[in-house]
Formats: structure tokens, sequence, C-alpha cells
């Protein structure tokens, strides 16, 4: 444990290309050493040096010779003993990190209740039959022991590998040598174990890579039971079998002719074959209707023009009574029309998509001459779920988050899940392994009954009618079965806090009394002193955290703790896993198989930049690159769930069609759950989802917004995409030409480039520089951007892959490969690379979502914008006001760091399209229009104070522009609603908190930005709570919370200056010699205009409704009038003493 263990100084450098020692930088071994302990309390240790010794200089061929089992060859099967290396590693701890030793602690028990299934971390089983052990036996999918001997003698992992190791290899059940000891494999020269090899030369990506792109069929033609079915290979190829050699046909074909001239009746993928079948596109475009399109369009252009002369009239006709004031509004409307016109110019191209999932399992799930099974040809995907805080982040809601992501509908022996714990609390591990227990129920039961959402929370909370086109009889009874199930789920969860505490405290009593009676031993009449242990926070197992402490100390604090592993839930095995009659469920015909699910908690370290959420992403990218390496990551918000089990493949057909190789993400919309009916503060935010991303998929594609997004693994490693273009060229390929020198490089060797052009090959010199010393995460490069391939069943595809590649087992995991994820997580790892400036999720913003976009489209990338029937996924969002404005801080904070950074738009590549540059110049400039919005915001009140306006005269050309630009304003937005979705009252909700947050949030975020360019000052956030208020009899109870926070003053104090401003300007006209009254009106107006959109905000700081009576409002309004009154009485205009006067309207 990492509490009572010596970690020696050691650190990673796994690559033959690793950095050059530099100064001032500690100097790195060559090797690091890996440590488990056993049950007995033994250190196991072995280097990863003597694991690539043998293997380093071999070449691996691109086809793989299979000689059919005869009695003379009849080897042993290692899937028992790879099995058993697997369940050891997923009831292992992996911990290490910077100065620390790696090592892997057997859980005996993950939880305190008792885990059932199989796959999961600490399942119970038998126990080992050596005397003095009391580990557990390995067992299979099904939970049956696995005995390597054929006495039946049971016996663990560490105790078989000491009985094969000592001489005679005897079975201490019969006395007889064991037959298959894969196991042990090998020892070094020092007598330590090395972990299990698979045979052949080379890595096992380079391995793997090298079998999915063997064109030879053979080397994807195996029987049901996964062995190679020599028979088939022999019919299909016209194969024979030579001496010692692969003996081809002679057309070099590998089956696609029997004649060799390609004219055959093969099943080969020659161009004739693939246009014989009728190919269906997996996605379509879905173009606006020219009757709604082309109007919008028009009206855009008349508005502009509109505006135009407006202005140019404004600055032509001065108000010479008030030049003060009518420069503020010309300046203030000047920049309104220039940032207008940056938000609706990207908005020209609007589209919608739709994808064909029957075409989706056609292609890649249903049997062919490539993949005669059936089996998935689907590449891997890894899905990323980040949280921090198990305060503000409660972790039923995490938990219900991976429940649906464990329940989605895609291949389950392709599927992963990855938890991201960034405060490294037992908490979260602990509810982690509640939800993996309750996943052996609640994930059999949606596939048995098609449950829709997958997330039980939401699921048992439907209004709907739960029974409506259930056709199985049993349905009723297993919901009940489900529901009572998920009951006492939710109780164990919420009462772990507690629990923790309790154990806790109890182990350190324990230990406590134990110094005392080793005090007492060591000292026989001296006087005691206090015993000071640190109070430590404890497993379920007994054993100390490696994480943070409730009581924070050395090495287990938040900032300064060890990285950790735990596989939660094993691989699956890769065939179906049918469930059975008995039990809690009928899974008679169920797949009760359970997705790769691991936890993941990052090093941490004092003196280290961390980087908040984007280097928590950044450790989960490197670490699933070594132990899953799915070619597409999706990434979720831990209150973000997955609302539609089939939105995976959805985004899938985007990747997987012709043309997706160029894609670096699909984004879904974010939809929300809890929110008020009327949405007071536009926290559905609609006219951005369904306006604004419709309209930049029309374009390069959308931004990226934080979460509910599926990457391409290969565009987050900062590679250049396929056939990228040059749209326009940029400011500085203009001053600094550069000159090119054309180059003949293939498809295949320019499929993984990160130059600047297309023609440059990349220098494989430089890899370790850029992602680190890790050769397991550098092998897996090009493995994971052959699986993310489109699929070549056409000749049209491009850079395709051939079918059946992908049908291949995964690689099992090993003690090796969890021990290599710990190292490239720890904190020192992306020191001197490349990791987040080009690589993985960019630093330096409080938005790193949108920086990372915006790199991918600057190195001419295109994204996808994927809006499902059905929500794809739903989330939280903060209704309380104050919540909410600190929310919309943080973004707009992010966007004015990205106006003064190099990712300005304005420094954009010539390889991003005009509009999408303009895209991109708005997010970074719209925190500015508040300055402005401000200033405009006063200007009525300062005319009513005044008695001017911001023109001479309200004439009737002023008058004819604001009604055309307000009628044109005013269509756009019926024809953006027409063509979006949105209803009215969604658009007029984003019109008042816009000026909210602009009065705002936005103001404040452009000083903070200034402070930081400026003065250095860092800014810092807290997470947004997700947790909500404390009535639980009302759903809405934040939305009554009132938190005063310095953002209101700006807003209040507009709110008091226009009130204020219409009371005396009503008062002034009434008693004024010769009235005003047209000024009166236009002052009078604007204000209007103001308080309507601020009405929400003012509507917030009364609280909770019903709470201020009516005749609170009544007296306000009479004590205002009765004020202004007084004042007009005090001091009244000189010479005029009646009240009224002739009114005069132009």
């Amino acid at each position: 444990m990492a509490s009572n263990s010596q970690f020696s100084k050691s650190r990673s450098n796994l690559s033959n290309n690793s950095d050059i020692q530099e100064p001032g930088r500690p100097p790195a071994p060559t090797s690091v050493t890996f440590a488990r302990r056993t049950p007995s309390g033994r250190y196991v240790s072995y280097s990863r040096d003597d694991l690539d010794s043998e293997l380093g200089n071999q070449d691996f061929m691109n086809y793989t010779v299979h000689i059919p089992p005869t009695p003379d060859n009849n080897p042993m099967d290692p899937s028992i003993s790879q099995k058993v290396e697997e369940q050891y590693v997923s009831n292992s701890m992996f911990t290490g990190g910077f100065n620390s030793a790696t090592r892997a602690h057997v859980m005996d028990k993950v939880i305190e209740t008792e885990t059932s299934h199989p796959q999961m971390a600490g399942v119970k089983g038998s126990s080992c039959a050596i005397p003095g052990c009391d580990a557990k036996v390995m067992s299979d999918e099904r939970g049956q022991d696995l005995l390597p001997c054929e006495c039946d003698f049971k016996i663990c992992r560490d105790c078989y590998v000491d009985a094969v190791n000592t001489e005679g290899r005897i079975c201490p059940g019969c006395k007889e040598p064991y037959k298959n000891t894969d196991l042990a494999d090998q020892t070094d020269e020092n007598g330590q174990q090395r972990p299990m090899l698979t045979p052949g030369g080379g890595s096992k990506m380079e391995r793997r890579l090298s079998l999915m792109k063997s064109t030879n069929k053979s080397a994807l033609m195996r029987s049901q039971t996964g062995d190679f079915d020599h028979n088939r290979w022999l019919f299909e190829t016209s194969g024979t079998y030579g001496y010692g050699n692969a003996f081809w046909t002679k057309d070099g074909n590998f089956g696609s002719g029997k004649d060799g001239d390609g004219d055959g009746d093969g099943e080969g993928m020659e161009s004739h074959n693939l246009m014989s079948k009728p190919w269906r596109p997996l996605t379509r475009k879905l173009k606006i209707p020219a009757a709604i399109i082309s109007p919008y369009r028009l009206l855009i252009l008349i508005r502009v023009v509109v505006l135009a002369l407006f202005l140019h009239w404004r600055i032509q006709h001065q108000n010479q009574d008030a030049v003060w004031l009518w420069g503020m509004s010309v300046v203030c409307e000047l920049w309104f029309a220039f940032s207008w016109l940056l938000d609706q110019l990207p908005k020209l191209c609007p589209i919608n998509r739709a994808t064909d999932l029957e075409v989706l399992k056609e292609k890649f799930e249903t049997p062919t001459a490539s993949n005669p099974t059936g089996k998935s040809d689907l590449p891997g995907f890894d899905v990323f779920v980040s949280t921090a805080d198990p305060d503000k982040e409660p972790p039923l809601v995490t938990a219900n988050t991976i429940l649906s992501i464990l329940a989605a509908e895609y291949p389950v022996e392709k599927l992963s899940c990855y938890v991201s714990d960034d405060g490294g609390a037992l908490l979260t591990f602990e509810a982690m392994a509640e939800a993996a227990s309750f996943a052996n129920i609640w994930v059999p039961f949606c596939r048995k009954h098609t449950i829709e959402p997958r997330n039980p929370d939401s699921y048992f909370s439907l209004k709907k009618d739960p029974y409506k086109n259930k056709l199985k009889s049993d349905f009723v009874k297993d919901r009940r079965k489900v529901k009572r199930e998920f009951d006492e789920f939710k109780v164990r969860i919420n009462s772990l806090p507690a629990s923790i505490r309790r154990r806790s405290d109890a182990y350190h009593a324990r230990e406590e009394i134990k110094a005392m009676k080793m005090q007492r031993q060591n000292r026989d009449d001296e006087p005691l002193e206090p015993v000071m242990i640190p109070k430590a926070t404890w497993m379920a197992d007994g054993t100390h955290w490696p994480g943070t402490w409730l009581t924070s100390a050395s090495d287990h604090a938040k900032g300064d703790h060890a990285g950790i592993i735990q596989v939660m839930l094993k691989p699956p095995s890769d065939e179906p896993l049918h469930g059975v009659s008995e039990g809690l469920l009928d899974l008679t015909d169920v797949d009760i198989r359970l997705p790769l699910l691991v936890y993941v908690s990052r090093e941490k370290r004092p003196g280290y930049d961390h980087n908040k959420k984007a280097g928590a992403m950044n450790a989960l990218v490197r670490a699933s690159a070594v132990m899953s390496n799915g070619p597409f990551i999706l990434n979720l918000d831990c209150d973000h769930y997955i609302y539609n089990s089939e939105a995976l493949r959805e985004g899938m057909c985007f990747m997987l069609d012709r043309g997706g190789d160029r894609l670096c993400y699909v984004q879904f919309p974010q939809r929300f759950e809890g929110i008020d009916p009327s949405d007071r503060y536009a926290n559905h935010n609609t006219v951005f989802f369904d306006v604004n991303m419709r309209a930049l998929d029309g374009l390069m594609g959308p931004v990226y917004v934080g979460t509910g997004c599926l990457f391409r693994r290969i565009a987050l490693y900062g590679f250049n995409p396929p056939r990228a273009k040059d749209h326009s060229p940029s400011c500085w390929s203009c001053c600094f030409p550069r000159g090119k020198k054309k180059k003949n490089i293939s498809e295949e060797n320019i499929a993984l480039r990160m130059n600047d052009y297309d023609d440059e090959e990349m220098n494989l010199a430089l890899v370790p520089k850029k992602f680190g010393n890790s050769t397991f995460l550098i092998d897996s490069i090009p493995v994971a951007e052959f699986q993310g391939r489109p699929l070549a069943d056409h000749p049209s595809v491009k850079n395709g892959r051939p079918p059946g590649a992908l049908t291949i087992p995964r690689e099992l995991l090993d003690a090796t490969t969890v021990a290599e994820a710990i190292a490239v997580i720890s904190c020192w790892y992306e020191d001197k690379t490349e990791w987040g400036s080009r690589i993985g999720w960019i630093y330096g913003s409080v938005t790193e979502d949108v920086v990372t976009g915006y790199r991918m489209h600057n190195r001419g990338w295109k994204s996808v914008y994927c809006v499902t029937k059905r929500d794809a996924f739903r989330g939280t969002a903060p209704i309380n006001l104050t919540d909410r404005l600190h929310q919309v801080l943080r973004w707009a904070t992010g966007s004015v760091e990205i106006f003064f950074s190099r990712n300005n738009a304005l420094l954009a590549s010539s390889k991003m399209k005009i509009l999408q540059r303009i895209a991109y110049l708005n997010v970074g400039i719209y925190p500015f229009t508040s300055i402005f919005l401000i200033v405009y915001c006063f200007l009525p009140a300062l005319s009513l104070f005044s008695g001017q306006f911001i023109v001479q005269t309200l004439n009737v050309t002023f008058l004819v522009y604001l009604l055309t630009i307000s009628i044109t304003l005013c269509l756009l937005a019926l024809l953006e609603i027409k063509w979006s979705g949105i209803s009215l009252e969604e658009w007029w909700r984003n019109e008042q908190f816009w000026l909210i947050g602009g009065t705002s949030a936005h103001i404040a975020a452009v000083l903070q930005g200034l402070l930081k360019i400026v003065a250095g000052v860092e800014i810092n956030f807290t997470l947004t709570s997700k947790s909500g208020g404390d009535d639980v009899d009302d759903e809405f109870a934040d939305l009554y919370i009132v938190k005063y926070t310095s953002l209101m003053l700006m807003p209040i104090l507009i709110i008091m200056v226009n009130l204020i401003a219409i009371a005396v300007g009503f008062s002034r006209t009434i008693y004024s010699v010769v009235p005003q009254w047209s000024k009166l009106i236009g002052g009078v107006f604007f204000s209007f205009w103001v308080l309507a959109h601020l009405y929400p905000f003012a509507k917030g700081l009364m609280g909770r409704r019903g709470r201020t009576p009516t005749i609170v409002y009544v007296w306000s309004g009479l004590i205002a009038i009765t004020i202004s009154l007084l004042w007009v009485a005090i001091n009244p205009p000189a010479g005029n003493t009646e009240i009224g006067g002739n009114f005069s309207f132009p």
C-alpha cells in the first residue's frame, strides 16, 4: 500500500528516441520498475526493458503463416493463463507516479457489499487451497473457477506463478508437472518474472496493426469459436500450404479472382464488384427549403443596406443641442452594426443532416464475404467522464451517467468507459464501484426491454406511462424488481460519505491502540507521550486510500497524491454471453456482458501546473490509448448522460461515411433537464444550439462546446487531415510567402502528418519529443488512425480500410499495459512535450473547448452537427441567477483570453474558410459589446435627465429608419424560428438574457481579461454546482434563492437610473413652459426597451414567487410619483406655474 511502501526514485524512459538531457532537468533512469503486492505481503518486480530486449530488433511481416493442428502439432491453448492474467489486473489497484514505483495492490473487496458480476473487481470467488493463502481463485466470464491443472486443484494466480517457477513445475495438488505454464512466461537473468508475451516479433500494437492491414482474408476468417478456419481459407482463396512458407495463388490478389486477370468470380475488393452492389451513404444533407432560406438571405442584405444608410444619415445629422449625447449614440450604433454583422454572416448557409442506422448495421454488422460470422466491424469507442469535486458534483449524478454509458447500444467488446476523478476522492471511487455492481442488473434489464432513457434516475422519474409499447409479459415484474434494487442503490450511494468516515475512524482508533501498545512495550516505566498518527482514509479492504484523504496529509491531499488506475469492469469476452433464467431477472436470451470500465485519477504534485479539466482530459487520452486505444472518443460532463441509446451509432455514421476521415469531431446539441418552465434565464440556450450551430454546420462545422462531442483520436493528436485545402490566403502568407517543395507521397504515407503542408513528411525522430517517451503510446497512433478510417466499400472512398479488418478480438489487458497507463498519467509526463500546446486539449484558457476546436479547424479539419430526433444527451444547468451569471462570466472570460492570444481568428491559417473565421472572430469579440451596451442602456436616462435626445427631433426620416430596422430584425427572427424549429418565446428569452449578461458578466470578463493580459493576474473559477436547492418539495427551489454577487451591481444601477429618469422626465415635461413631448416619448420608449429586457433579472431579485405582496409594487409606484412631484414643486421650471401645455407631435 502507498502508505507503508518505500518508493524508489525512478522515472519512466521507455522510448529508444527519448528526450535529450537538458540543463535543470532531473536525470531520468533508463528503466522503470513495476512492482505488485501479493496477498501474502510479498512484492514482485519486473522491468519493461526485459520485455522489449528480445523483441526490439525483430521485424514483423505483413502476413502470418497458419499451420493446421495435427497430432504432431497441437500446441497448448494459452487462453486460460491469459484470462487469469486479465482477472488479476482487474482485481488490482495500480498506483504510482513521480519518484515512486508503480505498484499493483490486489483488492480483495472494492466495496463493502458483495459483488456478483464476474467482470467486476473484487468479485467473490473460491479461495486458494494453498495453506496460509487467503487469495481468490481466478474466474472466467461466467464466474467459474479457472483451474490450470487437470486435477482441478484450486490455486490463485500468485501461488500458481510460484509453483511453475520452482524446479519441476509441480502442481501442489496432484504433484504432477503443469502442462500449461504460459502464465509464468520466462524469467530474466535476475530471476524476476516478466509479464506475459504474445508470440511474434515487434510490439503488441505493431502486430495488431499488421494483422488488420493484411489484405489476406485468411487473417480475418475465423470460426465461431475464434480459432482459425483452415478449411474455409483453403476453399475460398485457392491457397495451398507449402513447406515452411505460405503459398498464395498466382494472381496475388488473395482470392479476388481465380484466373489472375481480375475477372473471376472471387470475393475481393475489385471495383467492378463494388459497383455491382447498390452503395448507400450513411448520412445525407437536408437543405433548408428555398422558400425560407432565399427570403432570409434577402432580408440580411436589405438590413445591411438599411443599416449603412441609417448610420450615414446619423453621422451627417448631428444634434447640435447635445453633441455629447449624439456622439455616444453613434459610436454605440456603429459597434452594434459591426457586431450584428459578425453574428449574422455565418448564418448564410444553414443545413440539417440525417443518418441511416439501417445502413450502418448492414455495412458493419451483417454477414458478408469478408465477415462470414456477421461479427461487428465497428471501430472501438472510448467514453470519457470527468468529475473533480464530489461535494459539488454528487456521486449519484455521476453514477447515473456511468450506467447510461454502460447500457448504450454499441458492441460491448468495442465500448470502454473511463472516469476521471480529478479530486482523487474515495467517495467517487466507491460510488463508481457501486455503479459497476448495479450495472449487473440495470444493463441486462435495459437490453431485454429496450429501455429509454438508460439513466435509471431519469427513467424511474418519467411522468409518462412506463408500460407503453412493452411487449414482454414479465416487464412489470422485472421493472418492480429493478426499481427496488435502484432504491437500495441510491441509499448505498447517499450513505457512502458517512460510511467512509465511520470506517476511517474505526481503523484510525485501531491504529492508535496498536501504537500505544507498542509504546508501552518499548517504554516500561517512562511517561507515555501522546501518540500522533496521521488520520488516514481507509478503503473497504482495510488499506490506506492512495488518493486524497478526508484529513489532508503529505502525499494524500488535493493537488498532492499518486496516480490511480482501477479496472472496475474488466474487458468483456469477444463472443456474446447470455444469462440464465435463475436469479433476479430471467436473462435467458440477453447478453449480460458489460463494457470495460476504468477509474482514473491522475497524479498531482505541488509545483506542477495540472491545467484543470484540460489536463485531466489529456491524461485520459493517453491512458485510454495504452489500454483500449479506441479511434473515437466521446467526452461527457459528469451530469450529462446518454438520453438516446443509439446516439453513439448516430455519431459513427458521420465518421465512417465517405469523406468521414476528414472530420475531427461530431458535436451534439446540449439539452437540459430541471429548467423552470418559463426558462427565465435562457438556460436551454436554444438560439445558440439550434440556430448558430446549424448555420456553422454549413461551413466547416460547429464549434466545440465542451461536452457531448465525439472526437477522432488522430485529430486530437494534432495531425493534419487528409486532402486538406487552402480556402484563402492568410495574413502572414501574403507578407511572408514560403516556398513549397512538391513531393510525390502516397496517401498511406501522408495519413499521419503534423506539418503545415500536405507534401511534407513528418520526422519520426521527433515523435517522442511531441508525444512523450512512452513506446506504448507512440505505437498506438498508427493503429488508431487505421481503425478510424471509413470502410473501403466503394471506389470513391479514399484512404479506407478493408471490410472485416476490425473483427479480430481485442488484446487482453496485462499488468504491463496498466503499469504503462500509470506512467502516462504521471505529473511529469508532459514535460518538454507538445501536450496542451498542439496535442490534445489546449491549455491556457478557461474555455479550452473552443480553443481545441479552433486549432483543429485551423489545420483544415471539418466538423459536423448531429441533431437526433430523440435528444442524444441530457444534462443539468444552473437555474439560480448567481450561478448562471458566474457560468456566463467564465465563458466570456475565456473569449477575452482567446481574443488576446495566438488563437485569435485574425491569425487563422489559409485552411479555414472566411465565414468560419468570422464566426471564431465573433467568439472572441462578443464580450466587448458589453462596453457599448452599458453606455446605450444609460443613454435613455441621460436623455430624460437632460431633456435632450440622440437626434435633434423625432422627424419622419429617423422614424422610418428605426421602423425598417426593427421590422427586418423581427422578420429575420421569424425566419430563423422557421428553419431552426425554436419558439418565439425562446428567441425572446435569449434577447433578454443577452442584455442581462452583457451588462453584468460580460463587462466583468473584459476587465478580468485585461487584468490578466496587462498585470498578469490569474483568474480562478469554481465549479458550477450540480446539486439543487434545499427544498425537496419544489423542483425549482434553486431558482428563487437570491445569492448576492458583485455582478448584479450594474443591472441594478441601470434599472434604478432608468426608473428615476422616467419619473423625472414626466415631471419636467408636465411643468415645462414648452413641453417637449417628442423627446419625452423617445426617451421613455428606449427606457422601457431596457427595462423590458431586464425584467427577468428584476424578477429574480424578488425571490420566491408569491412572497412579495402586490401592495409592495403599488406603494413603490406611488412613492416614485410622489417624490417626482415633490421635486418639481420644490424646483419648478422658471416662468411656468400651470401644469400641462400644448402637446405637439411631428
